[in-house]
């Protein structure tokens, strides 16, 4: 009968660490802004500035070769090109060599700043009001962690947000923290770490949550997955060791009747 009662008591310790927990995400609950929130959305954003070795794709959305391609097309590849424009990589200097005009001072522009220029300097010699696009297309940020798709991802935009971010790269996992999650910036000592908590709607209007290039996003489990993984970790090497215990203690009293 002893031997009988534990193993009940075997099995439902076998039970209730086979239960796993399911998350429930909770993401822009409305809550009343704080002091600190409102500081935050009262910053100011900044654009990001040109700099030495970044690769511009330039193109003239003026040009009837862009809406219409006249030439004939051979290959996919020759296409693409046409439709993407031209890259010219900033100088150590900070200049772009551009065809017509030379070399551009552009270090140290915004993007709506360096196409303005262009722009202007491209009507006054060349052109008949052009309409310049500029994009600046190695900006990139790495996003780590309970992130359906992790990986780099690049900045095609201005003032890019992490939730824009996030939905490019397919949403958070049902383990991921949603009230914790950690942009990483810069390098060395000048590095630093900013939590942005998304179960907190007003982290939609938050200026620390606008990427800049090189930032790591890093989203870490939640505390319910953490410790569903452990509970089964744990039932991997309880539930033999339980197995083989009942199935020494049936033959035990087996044997003894």
């Amino acid at each position: 009968m002893r031997a009988l009662y534990f193993i009940c008591f075997a099995f439902i310790i076998t039970f209730g660490c086979s239960c796993s927990y399911k998350q429930n995400q909770i993401l822009f609950e409305k809550r009343a802004s704080t002091i600190a929130d409102t500081a935050q959305q009262m910053t100011a954003t900044v654009s990001y500035k040109i700099q030495p070795q970044d690769i511009l794709q330039i193109r003239n959305l003026q040009s009837l070769r862009y809406i219409v391609d006249e030439m004939p097309v051979s290959t996919t590849s020759a296409n693409t090109t046409a439709g993407q424009g031209q890259t010219f990589q900033v100088e150590e200097d900070g200049t772009v060599a551009l065809p017509a005009l030379g070399h551009i001072q552009v270090a140290g522009l915004t993007r709506s700043q360096a196409t303005k220029l262009i722009e202007d300097l491209y009507r006054k010699s060349l052109l008949k009001d052009p309409i310049i696009e500029l994009k600046v297309i190695n900006l990139k940020v790495t996003l780590l962690g309970e992130i359906r798709s992790p990986g780099n991802f690049p900045i095609v935009k201005d003032n890019t947000t992490l939730v824009e971010m996030i939905g490019q790269a397919g949403g958070l996992t049902p383990a991921a923290n949603e009230k914790n999650i950690k942009i990483i910036r810069g390098r060395g000592k000048l590095q630093n770490v900013t939590e942005i908590d998304l179960s907190n709607i007003n982290s939609l209007s938050d200026p620390r949550s606008i990427l800049q290039n090189g930032d790591i996003v890093y989203i870490a489990q939640n505390k319910r997955a953490i410790r569903s993984d452990n509970l089964q970790s744990f039932n991997t090497w309880v539930q033999p060791a339980l197995l083989l215990l009942n199935t020494a203690l049936l033959i035990f009293t087996l044997g003894r009747r």
